[in-house]
């Protein structure tokens, strides 16, 4: 079982919890990532290093759990009507946030403190259920649509992969394309 199982939902632990991340977003804009150490996050927060050390192991994992949060999305995905405007607009702000110096950073934190792979579960659920909302929308209008996986798959892994990987010429007109092979070979199974 991982520290972060083992921990109690609610009461101190969830002000300790967000003590530290609000410490770790304020000392990253105010002296950056490279400074951050445990013991400067724990004078912020109020807490002791052996607080942070206990609940998250060391600085790498934090900073995962902190990116994790980060990474949350704070709004329903846009409803623009239709499909492959949905998803279209899903897909460019995806892009737009995570292929930002921010959203690489923490999606690279969120992977790179992650013995349990935990982390990237959670990042993938996220995304995950924004595409189900989308895709619950399409049937409602009595769309035909892909599966969940069959998006994940087909147009976040792609730009996920590039944005880590191969961030060069990365566009929205890229994250159109994906949304656009996807429907179209949808429509037209042969292809």
């Amino acid at each position: 079982m991982s520290r972060k199982q083992m921990v109690r939902p609610g009461g101190r632990s969830a002000r300790v919890q967000a003590a530290v991340h609000t410490a770790v977003r304020a000392l990253m804009s105010e002296v950056g990532r490279d400074a951050l150490t445990v013991p400067l996050v724990a004078q912020r927060a109020g807490v002791t290093p052996s607080t942070i050390y206990r609940r998250w192991g060391d600085l790498q994992e934090l900073l995962s759990d902190v990116a994790v949060e980060r990474l949350r999305p704070e709004t329903a995905p846009q409803d623009l009507g239709d499909l492959r405007a949905d998803l279209t607009a899903w897909a460019e702000q995806f892009l737009d946030e995570m292929a930002s110096p921010p959203g690489r950073a923490y999606l690279r934190d969120a992977l790179l403190g992650n013995p349990d792979g935990s982390n990237a579960g959670q990042c993938s659920a996220y995304a995950a259920e924004q595409i189900e909302v989308i895709l619950a929308r399409a049937a409602d209008r009595a769309e035909r649509a892909p599966g969940v996986e069959t998006v994940m798959d087909r147009v976040v892994a792609p730009l996920v992969y590039r944005i880590l990987f191969r961030p060069a010429d990365l566009d929205t007109a890229y994250a159109r394309d994906l949304v656009t092979g996807l429907l179209d070979t949808r429509a037209h199974p042969g292809r």
